[in-house]
C-alpha cells in the first residue's frame, strides 16, 4: 500500500517505492539487473505518460521500476533494451563507453556514402557513421544498414536529410552485443538471461 510506514518483518521487491526520511532508496534484486527485450512497434512513445493518450512502450511491460535505455521516436521502431539498474542504464548510454547501435533504414533519394562515413555538420555538432553498407533496393527506395556509437535524438534521420536523403523507415536491430530477435514480435518483450545482463554489465 502506497504512503504507509512500513512494518517490522515486512519484504520489499524492486517495484516497490521506498524512502528514508524523505530520500527514496534504491531497491535491487538480490543485486541482480535486470533487462527486458522490447520490440518497440511504430506508434509507441517512449514515455511513461504520454498527454495525448498516446500509446507507450510501458503499458506493455511487466510490472517493475523500468528505464529505457535511450529512445526511439514515435516513427521508429526495433530493439529497445529497458532495466530495472540505473547505473547499468546510463553506462549504456553515455557516449564515453561507445556502444554501438545499428540500425536499418529505408532511404528516399540519392545517398553520398563516403560522405556520411566521413561525417556531416548537424546542429548540435558533427556525426559520422561507424559504418554504413547498402543492402538492397525497394523501388525509389534502397535499405541501408548503419551503425553509430552515440544516440543524439532522430540522429540517423538527420544524417541522412544532410546529405539531401529521407528517412521513411527505421529499425534498430541491434544495442552493443545484444540483437533483436527474430522471433520477438512487435509490442512483445522478452528477459534477457543473467549471464547476457552480466556480459553487458561488463562483469
Amino acid at each position: 500500500m502506497a504512503g504507509r510506514v512500513a512494518r517490522l518483518g515486512e519484504r520489499a521487491t524492486a517495484a516497490d517505492e521506498i524512502a528514508v526520511d524523505g530520500r527514496p532508496v534504491r531497491i535491487s534484486s538480490g543485486g541482480q539487473a535486470r533487462v527486458l527485450l522490447y520490440h518497440k512497434p511504430v506508434g509507441e512513445l517512449v514515455t511513461r505518460n504520454d498527454p495525448e493518450g498516446r500509446p507507450t512502450v510501458f503499458s506493455r511491460l511487466p510490472p517493475g521500476r523500468w528505464v529505457a535505455v535511450g529512445r526511439l521516436d514515435i516513427n521508429s521502431a526495433g530493439l529497445l533494451l529497458l532495466t530495472d539498474d540505473g547505473e547499468l542504464a546510463n553506462r549504456l548510454m553515455h557516449p564515453r563507453y561507445e556502444v554501438e547501435r545499428e540500425y536499418l533504414a529505408r532511404v528516399q533519394g540519392a545517398v553520398d556514402v563516403e560522405r556520411l562515413r566521413r561525417g556531416v555538420q548537424l546542429e548540435d555538432g558533427p556525426a559520422a557513421f561507424e559504418r554504413i553498407e547498402l543492402e538492397r533496393g525497394e523501388g525509389t527506395n534502397r535499405w541501408y544498414r548503419v551503425a553509430l556509437k552515440e544516440g543524439r535524438n532522430r540522429e540517423v534521420r538527420r544524417m541522412f536529410e544532410a546529405v539531401g536523403a529521407r528517412v521513411n523507415r527505421l529499425l534498430r536491430v541491434r544495442y552493443g552485443p545484444v540483437e533483436l530477435p527474430r522471433d520477438l514480435d512487435p509490442g512483445r518483450w522478452r528477459e534477457l538471461p543473467a549471464a547476457a545482463v552480466r556480459r553487458l554489465s561488463g562483469k
